[in-house]
């Protein structure tokens, strides 16, 4: 008996969950009860209930982005959407127009790669193509070609719009102006507010200072539009703003504007230049309340790398200092030689020894006597420099600092001294043009004739920390003074040790909560109980190895100080 045969039974379709996304450039309509977005879903959602036999299931979640531009990929929707497909929500993508997910190439680009990446797919319902196949993405690419060029026509258009627009004087958009109000899209003069834009231009020139005008505009009350007080920032703004000239500005050039000026041609004349000469004072640092005077000029005289200026803040002070190459391009472990020296002491030797170099006759004549300037003239150079020595303690640092750099080549910080290499022809400029020492630049070094007289300091460097101490006045073989760092580091690592011994603590623990301080930090002051005897004897006399530092004996102490001597001076260095 034949046994019946069984009828094929079709094959089930693969579930494939669908995503609608929708877009729409600007605001205008959104507010309608059914607006482009409603329409662009609709259309996608017939075309999911068309495909429901190939296993199409519309999922509820909606992915709207109104008033966005499509030529950006930062759309929260679409965001969202793409998030959904990263953790495996999704499996096909529905666009009423591709041009609605993307109007970039490059945008659609990173779409394509997480879709292929998490085997998803997209599909346009006014458009039948397919990415799966070469040609598809050739026709897609085609598309959005168009639309990247349509979006760029469409920039430039608008660009080209405003650039004739405010070449006829027409002001387009934006934040209204303190003195101005917008009628039928013009800027009409607020006479109120225009009186008070007056008053701050003024103000700043009978300030001289946008700081000092922020503080005296606080004070007077004076408020934006927005009632808020006027930051620097905004000042900078308002006084550089052409608009109150009666102009309008774009790209650089600048058009005769329609509305009317608020701030006469003097005072604005008057203004920008006053903020001209403040950028150039912030430029040179000539405004700084404590410049650094030895800058460009500072060299290490071991090496001869010029030292950069540096400051640190600590407790609402300020602290400056210059510092070697080597300690800003690398650590100081790998830099064991450089220097990080007080720029104020530093900077106080070397204007004391300009000072002193000045009021005396025979070192300034001795410089000057290579330039042989006449008897008549002599007597007056000499009269100049001893009236600028007189005058020396009253000189603001940003003029100390001008005549610094007028006479100075350079000045190098060696171990046991300071020099100062002064050029004899920039002394003789410099006197001859003594009433107008802040104009007086530096001369350029291929006019320095001659050699440099060497103006020579006595100042040892000691370690102390981090940085290096100015002794002024000690000799390079001075009794070193020892590190206060490094000293109560290695007498409290005693102390603690003492304790131990003595049996007053059960342990490193309970001594460590006596005396407040963490169990790994005791640890590692206990090690240094164990130092080599040479070692200890160093730090007690302050000739320990110049870069040995507190900070760099408790880094040994965690790494592990050896117990071993030969591996202690191996690490730390040798003290002889």
């Amino acid at each position: 008996m034949r046994s019946p045969q069984r009828r094929p039974q079709p094959a089930r379709a693969v579930i494939r969950r669908c995503a609608i996304y929708t877009r729409k450039s600007t605001e205008e309509g959104l507010d309608q009860a059914f607006n482009s977005l409603d329409a662009q879903r609709e259309a996608c959602e017939a075309f999911v209930r068309s495909q429901r036999h190939e296993g199409w299931v519309l999922l509820p979640a909606r992915y709207d982005d109104g008033g966005l531009s499509g030529g950006t990929l930062e759309r929260p929707a679409l965001q969202r959407l793409l998030a959904d497909i990263r953790s495996g929500k999704v499996d096909l993508v529905l666009v009423y127009k591709v041009d609605r997910l993307t109007r970039s190439l490059a945008g659609f680009a990173k779409i394509v790669e997480v879709l292929d990446a998490h085997g998803a797919s997209f599909v346009s319902v006014t458009q039948q193509f397919n990415t799966a196949t070469s040609m598809g993405r050739l026709t897609l690419n085609m598309l959005l070609s168009f639309a990247q060029f349509e979006r760029e026509v469409a920039g430039e258009r608008i660009r080209d719009k405003i650039a004739a627009s405010k070449r006829k004087g027409i002001w387009m958009g934006g934040t209204v102006p303190l003195g101005y109000d917008v009628r039928d899209r013009k800027l009409v003069v607020n006479e109120a507010e225009a009186g008070t834009v007056r008053h701050v231009f003024r103000s700043y020139l009978a300030l001289g200072s946008v700081r000092l005008l922020r503080e005296q505009l606080a004070v007077d009350g004076v408020r934006s539009k927005a009632g808020q007080p006027l930051s620097r920032g905004a000042l900078y703004t308002l006084l550089g703003n052409r608009l109150y000239r009666g102009e309008v500005a774009h790209k650089g050039a600048v058009h005769p504007g329609e509305h009317q000026a608020i701030v006469d041609q003097n005072l604005w004349d008057a203004v920008q230049a006053r903020l001209a000469e403040q950028r150039a004072e912030r430029r040179s640092g000539e405004g700084a309340g404590s410049p650094s005077l030895l800058v460009g000029l500072l060299h290490d005289g071991d090496g001869g790398e010029r030292m950069t200026p540096s400051h640190a803040n600590k407790d609402g002070r300020r602290y400056r200092y210059y510092v070697s190459k080597a300690l800003v391009t690398g650590s100081r472990d790998a830099a064991p030689s450089g220097r990080r020296v007080p720029a104020g002491d530093l900077e106080r030797l070397v204007a004391e020894r300009v000072r002193f170099f000045l009021a005396s006759e025979a070192e300034v004549f001795a410089a000057l006597r290579p330039a042989a300037p006449e008897a008549a003239e002599q007597r007056r150079l000499l009269d100049r420099a001893a009236r600028l020595a007189r005058g020396w303690p009253e000189l603001p640092p940003s003029e100390l600092r001008t005549v610094l750099r007028a006479l100075l080549a350079r000045v190098e910080l060696h171990p046991g001294r300071v020099d100062l290499h002064l050029l004899p022809c920039r002394l003789l400029r410099l006197l001859r043009d003594e009433g107008d020492r802040i104009a007086c630049p530096p001369v350029p070094d291929a006019e320095a004739v001659g050699s440099p007289l060497i103006l020579s300091v006595p100042a040892a460097l000691r370690r102390a920390g981090r940085e290096m101490a100015l002794v002024v006045g000690a000799e390079p073989g001075a009794p070193p003074a020892p590190d206060r760092a490094l000293l109560r580091l290695v007498l409290k690592a005693r102390a603690l040790w003492d304790t131990l011994l003595g049996g007053d603590v059960a342990g490193l623990g309970e001594l460590a909560t006596r005396e407040g301080m963490s169990g790994s930090y005791a640890t590692r002051l206990v090690r240094l109980a164990f130092l080599a005897p040479d070692l200890l004897a160093a730090i007690l006399e302050g000739e320990q190895p110049d870069d040995l530092t507190a900070a760099r004996l408790l880094r040994a102490c965690r790494r592990g100080l050896p117990v071993d001597w030969r591996e202690q001076r191996a690490l730390l260095g040798p003290c002889c």
